[in-house]
């Protein structure tokens, strides 16, 4: 029978200082391994054609290294809080249980600490979005929104013809044809922008673009491009479809970074768990530090 663990009076089988301690390191190591990741990533890009990685396989790989670093870094941080915990009395299972607790408990603490600086950043970055927005409202339209190419596209002439009025070809003092000049400014100028891109932005949230809605773009495109009503329907159509097509890819790019995050999460979580008890393991028997899955190696002391 193994020796009974004798506890004092307000005492706790908790370590914080070994947990504290891996969950520092574990957030040391994955922020350097982010940081070469990133220059890495940088490094396989280049805006010329033919040269550098893929988009696809840049975020095929970025996606690889941001779980794998995350379990690196909780397995080295749980490695550490199991071995520095101190050995109580217990052996056996008892002994692997509170040392992989310690890991889980650091990994708790390192995603706590992350919630906590991502909401921070979070907050900052919204702060700041809504200083800029602000200024750009000032200073005039913001090119960073999305929505932008999409009414570029819209209102853009067919031709360049249409962009400039043609030369006079008749009398002396004709004026050109009044179909000819494309009507940029009739209503309002670059003032209906920012309203179609709400019109928009609201078909794409309900699904669908009403008939109203639809007849009242397709007026607004005619007269700032100066195109038919046909050419103005068929565009308005295909920006419907564009803004849509950009809304469902960022829900799927939503949805994958969900599951990619919680699965990071629950592999790092087993990692650290399993590193602990590789430490206390290692603790108990003066082990230079290594990770082994032999589990010859492991014996436990005679009671």
């Amino acid at each position: 029978m193994g020796e009974s663990t004798t506890v004092t009076p307000g005492s706790s089988f908790v370590e914080w200082g070994a947990v504290l301690a891996g969950a520092a390191l574990a957030a040391a190591i994955s922020f350097v391994l982010l940081t070469f990741g990133a220059a890495i990533g940088l490094s396989a890009t280049s805006p010329w054609p033919n040269s550098g990685a893929s988009a696809k396989v840049i975020a095929s790989v970025a996606v690889f290294w941001a779980m794998a670093q995350q379990i690196g870094a909780f397995m080295a941080g749980g490695y550490v809080a199991g071995r520095m915990r101190s050995r109580w009395h217990e052996t056996g299972h008892e002994a692997d249980f509170r040392d992989g607790l310690h890991g889980g408990l650091v990994w708790a603490v390192g995603v706590v600490i992350g919630a906590a600086l991502f909401l921070s950043a979070a907050g900052s970055v919204a702060k700041t979005g809504a200083e800029v927005a602000g200024g750009a409202a000032i200073a005039g339209a913001s090119t960073s929104d999305p929505m932008d190419a999409v009414l570029d596209t819209m209102l853009r002439p067919t031709t360049v013809a249409q962009a400039t009025p043609p030369s006079t070809t008749g009398p002396a003092g004709a004026s050109p044809p009044a179909a000819a000049t494309p009507r940029t400014r009739a209503v309002g100028g670059d003032d209906t922008r920012p309203e179609m891109s709400r019109v928009l932005a609201s078909a794409v949230a309900n699904g669908s673009l009403t008939a109203e809605n639809r007849t009242y773009l397709i007026q607004l495109v005619s007269q700032r491009a100066g195109i038919s009503q046909q050419e103005a329907e068929r565009r308005v159509d295909q920006a419907f479809n564009a803004a849509r097509e950009a809304a469902d890819k960022a829900r799927r790019a939503g949805v994958l970074t969900g599951f990619v995050t919680a699965a990071s999460l629950v592999l790092s979580l087993g990692a650290a768990w399993w590193a602990a008890i590789r430490g206390g393991n290692h603790r108990d028997h003066s082990i230079p530090a290594r990770f082994t899955f032999d589990e010859r190696r492991r014996t436990h002391p005679a009671t």
